[in-house]
């Protein structure tokens, strides 16, 4: 009988890389960003080393991605995780002027060249909730992070402005295209807050082709940025103000409309959204255009289709709040947000794409049921085993990342509403914002939704 002094040894074999690259994994995610692709990056950017020493290139790349995944370490706490279980092999103990040069050597652009590799769906031709008849759904939209209030980094970053004295740090503006059914990244730029986010808008456009349906705010709702947009040949369903009144061309059986705006033709929907919970109801109207002009898709399909707009604010929070977790991003410099910003950038997607190769086994199972919590913690965990680097003879197409995420999938998608308002206010006073919203927390909620047929011009 086992008694309770009794013990067992538990051994394990890992295979890693030879030498002084054996530091250089990202555990499970190593299997989606290899180092053939991390070195084919370097060699693009010409930033291969010329004689291999402590730090090569290659294992600074993956310190950089590693970083992402513990935001809350500085760099030689994420360096002693990388090495952690790497017991018995001789590893390099570099001192902190050792990484912060060796960061400074290999720069931004390998990075960006490995977001260029990893960008795009992450979805299969059967994935649940990717298409919509056939077009790939996606949405545009912008949000900011904070970095290091430094003397380098406000030569460049500006603060952001408000009525109790500004952000307090500088502003990093980020401008993405994300599936909708993964929220997976198509592409991304970021720069500073000098520049608006229709001026960064542009730069995705070459993003866009047939085959693609659009979703957008109110802020991309304006003749030159849709007549941009629609030159693509991806369709649109944007918002618009409600009191921009466009002419009937004709009319539609559902209480639409086709009009024009600039050359474009667009089919327009006012409607009357009413959510109601316990606590209240709350009524908006919405004015949406769109290029899908099939009479077989009815009005109140394409109003409720908008609503996946939001899985891009989804993905907004699982990158400043998961994974940073609300902190200022660590570079002081310029160049140093740069690279960090292609690091987070990189993480993100791989942690996006392990989450969807889970699902492509279980082909019944919704991406977005896999929990990004779960893959970001289960990720760092394989960093610091410094398992899965390097795939076994048998291929593991799940791996031990997409095996957490299927043993703690998300419950079916509810509908639910919470109010977006600000919850730790500065002022005791509500904000204008927060008037005729419910407060609290989030609630179960059934939607109403009312085709409005505009009256005659």
């Amino acid at each position: 009988m086992p008694v309770e002094s009794d013990t067992c040894r538990v051994v394990r074999e890992l295979t890693v890389a030879a030498g002084r690259f054996a530091p250089g994994h990202l555990g499970a995610l190593t299997q989606i960003v290899p180092f053939e692709m991390v070195d084919a990056a370097l060699a693009e950017t010409g930033r291969v080393q010329r004689r291999v020493r402590d730090l090569p290139s290659r294992v600074v790349v993956y310190l950089l991605l590693a970083a992402a995944l513990f935001e809350e370490c500085g760099y030689r706490q994420v360096w002693a995780r990388m090495v952690a279980g790497l017991d018995g092999l001789a590893v390099a103990q570099p001192s902190p002027a050792a990484l912060a040069a060796a960061r400074r050597r290999v720069g931004a652009a390998p990075l960006a060249a490995l977001f260029d590799l990893l960008r795009g769906p992450a979805a299969g031709p059967a994935t649940r909730g990717v298409r919509w008849h056939g077009r790939l759904l996606l949405a545009l939209d912008g949000t900011s992070l904070c970095c290091a209030d430094t003397a380098a980094n406000l030569a460049v970053y500006r603060k952001g402005g408000g009525h109790h004295g500004g952000t307090g740090y500088p502003m990093v503006r980020l401008v993405a295209l994300v599936a909708c059914g993964t929220r997976a990244l198509l592409s991304a730029v970021f720069g500073p807050t000098s520049v608006d986010e229709k001026s960064y808008a542009h730069d995705l456009l070459a993003f866009l082709h047939p085959g693609m349906l659009l979703l957008a705010d109110r802020h991309f709702g304006y003749r030159p940025m849709l007549t941009a947009l629609a030159a693509t040949g991806a369709d649109l369903l944007v918002r618009v103000k409600s009191g921009h009144r466009l002419p009937v061309c004709r009319r539609c059986g559902d209480g639409s409309w086709i009009s024009r705006i600039g050359p474009v033709e667009v089919r327009v929907i006012c409607c009357e959204i009413t959510v109601a919970t316990t606590a209240g109801r709350r009524s908006e109207r919405y004015q949406l255009v769109t290029t899908v002009l099939d009479a077989d898709v009815p009005a109140t399909e394409l109003v409720q289709l908008y609503h996946q707009r939001w899985e891009i604010e989804t993905a907004y929070l699982e990158l400043k709040q998961s994974i940073l977790g609300g902190r200022v991003l660590r570079a002081r410099t310029p160049a140093g947000i740069e690279q960090e910003v292609d690091a987070l950038l990189v993480t993100y997607q791989a942690l996006r794409i392990a989450i969807c190769d889970a699902t492509l086994a279980a082909p019944d199972i919704d991406p977005d049921r896999g929990s990004f919590t779960v893959a970001l913690h289960a990720a760092r965990d394989q960093v610091i085993k410094a398992a899965g680097v390097i795939a076994d003879t048998t291929i593991d197409l799940i791996g031990a990342i997409g095996r957490q995420v299927l043993d703690h999938l998300l419950p079916d998608r509810r509908c639910r509403t919470s109010p977006r308002v600000v919850k730790r206010a500065i002022s005791k006073f509500a904000a204008h914002t927060a008037s005729g919203r419910l407060h609290g927390p989030s609630y179960k909620a059934t939607l109403t939704i009312e085709v409005i047929a505009d009256p005659d011009p």
